[in-house]
Formats: C-alpha cells, sequence, structure tokens
C-alpha cells in the first residue's frame, strides 16, 4: 500500500492470520504472562485532540529486550463532528484488525486480554519503534472510517502507568457493557454479525444479539449496529433474524441463511443458546470457555487468563483448542464473561443450573448475575482440585445437577434387558475433538473423533509395568 513508504515493514490484508511462535519472537506485550495490559477508545471533543500525534510512554520496542514479555495499554483518542461515545467500542475493535495487517506482527484478543508478538524478521527490517505502529493505526482508522477525523495514539509500557490505568479501562469496559444489558432478543428483528476473525478461523461468523455479546466480548448488539451503519462493507454486519425456528436453543432462520453463506456452506446451522448438537462457532479470541464434564453432568468454564489447570485436569490452551477454528464440537462453547450475565446463558442447557466449577475471579466477576441459591454449590479452584472431589463437593452442595445422576441412573435401569445384552452392541467411549493415538512410532491424530467399544478395560500403567 502506498500510503505505508514510510513503515519498514509491508502492511496489508495478506498479513492477517499470520502466527509467530515463541522461537521467532522479537518481544511480547500483554499477554498470557502479564497480568495488566489494555487497549481502549475514547472519543474526545475536537479540541483535545492533536491530529496524527503518536506517544510512547515507557521503553519502546527498541529497548526492549529479546524474547521477554512487557505490559503495554494502547489508548486510541479520536474525534469528529459525527462521532460520538457510544462508537468506542467498534473503534476499540479495529485495533485487533488494523494491527494484523502489519507483517511479522501478531495481535489476539481484546481489551484486557491483548497478547501481541512482534517477529524478529520485522525488527530486524526496522520495526523496531511505536512510532511505525502508531502510524499504520492513525492512516488505517483515517481511510477506512471516514467519520473519525482526528486522531491521536498512545502506548504505554511504563509499568507503573499500566498498573495506574488498567482499572480505569476495566471500570469503563463495565459501564459499556451495562448500558447494553436489558434489550432481549426477542425484542429486534435484526442481530449482527462478525467476521473480523475469519482470517484466523475461516468457518467462524460470530452471531451478535441483544443477550449474547461477541465471543470477544468487544462488541454488544449496540456496537455491532453503529459498526454496520458508519462501514457497511466492514467486518461487521446485519442479520435479519428471520423465522424462530427453534426458542429453546436459538435458532433462527436468517442466522442460519447467513453463517452458511459467510462459511461457503462449512456451517449452516446455528444453536445460540447451548453447547450441545450445532453450538456457535469460535475463532481464537474467545475470552473464556465452557466445557462439559461428562462424569457429573455439568459445565466448567475457565476464562484465558487463567494460569493452571481446571477441575479435569486440562488447561484453557487445552480446552480452547477443543472450540477454535470455526469447529462446532458437542461440550465446547467458546464465549465472553458478558454472555454469563445474559438470561440466554446456555439457557437450553439449564444455565446456571449446570455450572459446576468455574475458576474464583470470574465467579467474583459474575457474582451478582448468578442465582443466589446456585452460587454458593459452584465450585472453584480454591474449593475442589480433581472430578473425585467435585463430585462429593456437589453432593454435599446439593447442586441441581445432583438430581440428574440420580434420573440417568433410574433411566440405565429401566432399559430394556435385551438391548444391554445385544451380540455385538456397541458403547459410545469416548468423543475428542483431536484424539492422538501412538503407534508404530507413528502419531496418528483422528479428527472430530466418536470412540465406540464393546468393553473398555482401564488398567494402571503401574499394573501394566508390574505385570
Amino acid at each position: 500500500m502506498s500510503m505505508f513508504k514510510d513503515i519498514p515493514v509491508d502492511v496489508g490484508v495478506i498479513y492477517e492470520g499470520e502466527r509467530i511462535r515463541r522461537n521467532d519472537m522479537q518481544v511480547e506485550l500483554g499477554g498470557p504472562t502479564v497480568k495488566e495490559k489494555f487497549e481502549l477508545a475514547k472519543v474526545r471533543p475536537m479540541d483535545a485532540i492533536e491530529d496524527g500525534k503518536v506517544t510512547i510512554i515507557g521503553p519502546d520496542i527498541k529497548d526492549m529486550k529479546e524474547g521477554d514479555a512487557y505490559p503495554l495499554g494502547i489508548l486510541v483518542e479520536a474525534a469528529g463532528s459525527t462521532l460520538d461515545s457510544q462508537l468506542e467500542g467498534v473503534i476499540e475493535r479495529r485495533i485487533h484488525g488494523y494491527l494484523n495487517y502489519i507483517e511479522g506482527f501478531m495481535h489476539l484478543n481484546q481489551r484486557y486480554d491483548i497478547w501481541i508478538r512482534l517477529g524478529k524478521k520485522s525488527f530486524q527490517k526496522g520495526l523496531n519503534s511505536f512510532e511505525y505502529i502508531g502510524k499504520v493505526l492513525y492512516k488505517l482508522f483515517k481511510s477506512e472510517l471516514p467519520i473519525i477525523e482526528k486522531v491521536q495514539i498512545t502506548f504505554i509500557t511504563d509499568p507503573d502507568k499500566v498498573k495506574e490505568l488498567y482499572p480505569v479501562a476495566m471500570n469503563d469496559y463495565e459501564t459499556r457493557d451495562a448500558k447494553a444489558r436489558g434489550l432481549k432478543d426477542e425484542e429486534v428483528d435484526k442481530f449482527y454479525g462478525c467476521v473480523l476473525c475469519q482470517s484466523f478461523a475461516p468457518s467462524h461468523v460470530c452471531v451478535i444479539t441483544p443477550q449474547r455479546y461477541s465471543n470477544c466480548g468487544a462488541i454488544s448488539w449496540f456496537d455491532g449496529r453503529a459498526s454496520a451503519q458508519i462501514d457497511p462493507k466492514g467486518p461487521v454486519f446485519a442479520i435479519e433474524r428471520g423465522e424462530l425456528l427453534n426458542a429453546e436453543k436459538g435458532e433462527f432462520a436468517g442466522v442460519n441463511e447467513e453463517v452458511k453463506k459467510r462459511t461457503l456452506g462449512e456451517v449452516n446451522q446455528v444453536w445460540l443458546y447451548t453447547a450441545f448438537g450445532h453450538p456457535h462457532t469460535s475463532c481464537g479470541c474467545f475470552e473464556a470457555v465452557a466445557f462439559y464434564i461428562p462424569e457429573v453432568d455439568g459445565f466448567g468454564v475457565v476464562h484465558r487468563s487463567f494460569k493452571g489447570v481446571t477441575v479435569n485436569g486440562l488447561p484453557f490452551s487445552t480446552l480452547a483448542d477443543s472450540t477454535a477454528g470455526g469447529r462446532q464440537i458437542d461440550g465446547f462453547h467458546g464465549m465472553s464473561i458478558e454472555y454469563m450475565r445474559s438470561k440466554k446463558f446456555l439457557a437450553a442447557d439449564d444455565g446456571w443450573n449446570r455450572v459446576v466449577w468455574l475458576p474464583k475471579e470470574v465467579k467474583e466477576r459474575v457474582k451478582d448475575f448468578i442465582p443466589a441459591d446456585i452460587v454458593d454449590k459452584i465450585a472453584t479452584e480454591e474449593d475442589v482440585q480433581n472430578i473425585d472431589a467435585l463430585k462429593a463437593f456437589l453432593k454435599e452442595k446439593n447442586h441441581p445437577v445432583v438430581a440428574r445422576w440420580t434420573e440417568a441412573v433410574a433411566v440405565e435401569e429401566v432399559a430394556p434387558a435385551e438391548a444391554q445384552a445385544e451380540e455385538g452392541a456397541m458403547m459410545p467411549v469416548a468423543t475428542a475433538a483431536a484424539l492422538p493415538i501412538m503407534a508404530g512410532g507413528f502419531k496418528i491424530i483422528l479428527k472430530d473423533a466418536k470412540i465406540y467399544a464393546k468393553k473398555v478395560i482401564i488398567r494402571s500403567m503401574k499394573d501394566e509395568k508390574k505385570s
């Protein structure tokens, strides 16, 4: 692009979806090892903005040690005669797309979860200052969103300053989110879709409704409406809701039609309020993932910044891989934290009555939206660390899922004897998004596998060695 001739690396849509691996990384900004990081957009009066100004508070890229991770705050301040604060979320989410246009510059997630990596090759080409990053943002904001007449950008890497501004950003996010609560899906005739992350997940379309925020947590229904109006050819667009096909599961004819078109037929049916059947797809920017725990017939929820392993022994990264990439996998549901505050939160799966475990940090954040008779019955990492302990906890607290166990046993007992004894009957014993099998020195990976067996034998590895 000719407008970027003063930038030492290429800038263009061709670089969207580019991944920078740790070995190829010059520096990391934000990410899972850094507690405080954020990106925030604010609309200011025209006379408060110095158009094109780029400010760096703290060490610049060239002053950072190779291979290290640093805190980062990005503040985009914009002004325009028809610009108002309701568009801050729209402006903010564009940071993700624009930064991914830069060769060798990977941007993931949003808001307080940003994760950025600069590749060594781009650094060696001269991309060694936030001045260049700011120029790219400035030019793209001005060229792609004409409603913005002035914009200035600040990069904050000083740890104390990031720590000081972090709660300010968090408060802004909450204030913005709170304004979007109250409107119901049934009260509108249009939803909105977002394909900003299709470069990472080609078969993913984020469906945004009044009661279901975007998976990334950065776009409300109101943000979607505003974005589609000011940039009709952009990544956010209107979806005619169409006929309600299934009220319980949240299936709408218009959503199915639009998702099928936008994914070229890869996904043709979406249920918005369940993690089973045809669950909403995910990209890689979702804030949290709900995962089914078959041993207790309930759901765990884990957010991106959770450092340990969940109650079933798996970290966020492994669980996230089971739902990312635009796939529909039974029992996995990528989502925003805000969705957990919605009346439609896994409504078809019995909502909060089915949630059995989540990190303490998330529980505290959404506590006011959990039914009072359930909140103390949901375990955190401080209460239990494994499935056996979880079962005991749920029994002790008399969690609603315990009643489901009794129902399941009753169904099993009344099953026809001849069906149980049928020759060659196969039991479903495993379902996995990617199931690795080691054999003969080769690793075979079965994608979206369902394994059936006549009999399952479980032996301890210690017993195997003894024998």
